[in-house]
């Protein structure tokens, strides 16, 4: 059965609270053990680092506006201006076809326009 949908003031006034008590008393080994318990490998090495691509600065050293920048990889402008402006996330996809446009643009924007 479907429910009906909640008003942001009865979401508001449902929204659960964190136990801050238990969340200071949560000790090392508590979230060892969550971590086993979620089917991750606690003693795993952590992934490289990778730095998120400066889109404004790859943008300004191709010399193009935010505009033509859009156009030439196929995105919305808006979606150009969110970046920048680190409003929303890249896809790892996204940061890629950046690290490619950053590296190698004359070949990444010729590739792309075709």
């Amino acid at each position: 059965m479907a429910r009906e949908p909640m008003t942001l003031e009865q979401i508001r006034a449902t929204r659960p609270r964190a136990d801050l008590v238990k969340i200071a008393a949560t000790t090392e080994e508590d979230i060892r053990r969550h971590q086993i318990e979620d089917g991750e490998d606690p003693d795993a090495p952590l992934p490289p680092f990778r730095p998120v691509p400066n889109v404004r600065a790859i943008r300004m050293r191709l010399q193009m506006t935010q505009e033509a920048f859009a156009k030439a990889i196929g995105v919305p402008v808006a979606t150009v201006r969110n970046w920048e402006q680190s409003r929303t996330n890249m896809d790892p996809a996204v940061r890629s076809l950046l690290r490619v446009v950053e590296r190698e643009p004359d070949a990444a924007l010729r590739a792309l326009a075709e």
